[in-house]
């Protein structure tokens, strides 16, 4: 295999593995925070819709991105209200989340269907882009892939190297005693549910705007529940999060080349490969886990009303 063949796998591995890392860092966020947002594909699929549709008004990938954050801070905010204010409880909220994005995607969405857009532009650095062997991977590719991998270097930096970011990881183990201390439980929890939202429709823009520039009804296919599944992966960790959407995106690539090759192999099993191999890596992940030694926030998915 050629060095130029390689480095193309690793961009479309990079590439398929972006919204995963954008939307699982999200997500990962609020779950330090003690609150558990199962409403990923929804924000997801909505922000797609919103950025698609928000790009072929305007003629602005820019603009079609902002909108789908936006779509997805919409739908957080709800979400956040419920949860956060209301104590209403989280895995219901999340699910009917799900289920009204993939409602208000299909309304959005409607006059789009079919329709197709030039991909977002691609870097081009004179001189580097052109490099053999790592040019095109590493100057090469969408703003999309390098917010994803900034995101990752953020959200980290932030969550141990920051004042706020132990303030965060404090009221997802223990709002109570955070509370005490008078400490904004349920604002530091209601700014992580939007940061989440903002990154899960972003995530979505990312698939209609760049990855498959079109819109197509639910065409996150799943992406927001795998990325749920690779925070758990990621032990609730951005720099696992990025090995776990890496490894999602080498299945999805393996999949891809298999059906290519004519193995004989049902076209259903090689779509679902990229997913079983998620759910391969969650029960290896588990198995080596010391017996108690959970590294869940302690408080998450548990509701907090503050005694006054």
């Amino acid at each position: 295999m050629s060095l130029d063949t390689v480095q193309m796998v690793l961009v479309t591995v990079l590439t398929a593995a972006t919204p995963l890392i954008i939307a699982a860092l999200g997500e990962l966020v609020a779950e330090r925070a003690g609150v558990l947002n199962l409403g990923v594909e929804g924000m997801m699929v909505f922000g797609a819709a919103l950025g698609f549709a928000a790009a072929m008004e305007t003629g602005s990938t820019l603009l079609g991105a902002l909108a789908g954050a936006g779509a997805g801070i919409g739908l957080a905010a709800v979400f956040g209200l419920l949860t956060v204010g209301l104590a209403a409880n989280q895995v219901a909220s999340g699910l009917a989340l799900t289920i009204l994005g993939l409602g208000l995607s299909g309304l959005v969405g409607a006059g789009y269907v079919g329709l197709k857009r030039e991909p977002a532009p691609l870097l081009h650095v004179p001189g580097l882009s052109d490099l053999p062997g790592v040019g095109r991977l590493l100057f090469g590719e969408d703003a999309f892939v390098y917010v994803g991998l900034g995101l990752a270097v953020g959200v980290s930096w932030f969550l141990w190297r920051t004042r706020a970011g132990l303030i965060l990881r404090a009221i997802g183990d223990d709002p109570v005693a955070t509370h005490a201390l008078g400490l904004p439980v349920r604002g530091v929890r209601f700014l992580a549910v939007l940061f989440g939202g903002a990154c899960a429709g972003l995530a979505g823009s990312y698939l209609s705007l760049a990855y498959t520039p079109f819109w197509a009804p639910a065409m996150t296919a799943g992406r927001g529940w795998i990325a749920l599944a690779l925070v758990v992966f990621a032990s609730w960790r951005p720099a696992r999060v990025v090995a776990g959407a890496t490894l999602f995106g080498g299945a999805t690539v393996l999949q891809l080349h298999a059906q290519a090759a004519s193995l004989g192999l049902p076209g259903q099993l090689l779509s679902a490969l990229p997913y079983l191999a998620t759910i391969l890596a969650l029960v290896l992940l588990s198995l080596g886990r010391r017996q108690g030694g959970s590294l869940a926030p302690a408080a998450l998915g548990r509701d907090f009303t503050p005694h006054r």
